[in-house]
């Protein structure tokens, strides 16, 4: 699969070309994000019930199975680029409101 990219500040292309054959597809129903000075860390993985829980309480794993360390510009580039993805799916299929998250009441 190649890709053609556009230098603003140059006019040339230049083709990229991808290799999958190492690619590894992973699920992931949480994320939790931390950084240090230099670099953003994304740990990937999913929240499951506890299969262990203490007596008495309702607790969730968050089981992290993958780990994405990148820098700040290209943390912001995967930013907006996430950004564009979903309004055009919001723009095809409504929006998104996230579990608890309460929508402004309009009649206010």
């Amino acid at each position: 699969m190649a890709e053609e990219i556009q230098d603003a500040a140059q006019t040339q292309s230049v083709q990229v070309l991808l290799d999958e054959r190492e690619l590894r597809q992973i699920y992931s129903n949480a994320y939790r994000i931390h950084a240090t000075a230099g670099e953003v860390v994304i740990d990937l993985g999913f929240n499951m019930p506890n299969p262990n829980p203490q007596p008495g309480q309702h607790q969730l794993l968050l089981k992290i199975t993958d780990r994405v360390i990148m820098s700040y510009m290209n943390a912001k580039r995967l930013a907006l680029s996430l950004g564009q993805l979903i309004k055009r799916y919001e723009q095809q299929f409504g929006e998104l409101v996230p579990p608890n998250v309460q929508r402004p009441n309009p009649e206010r």
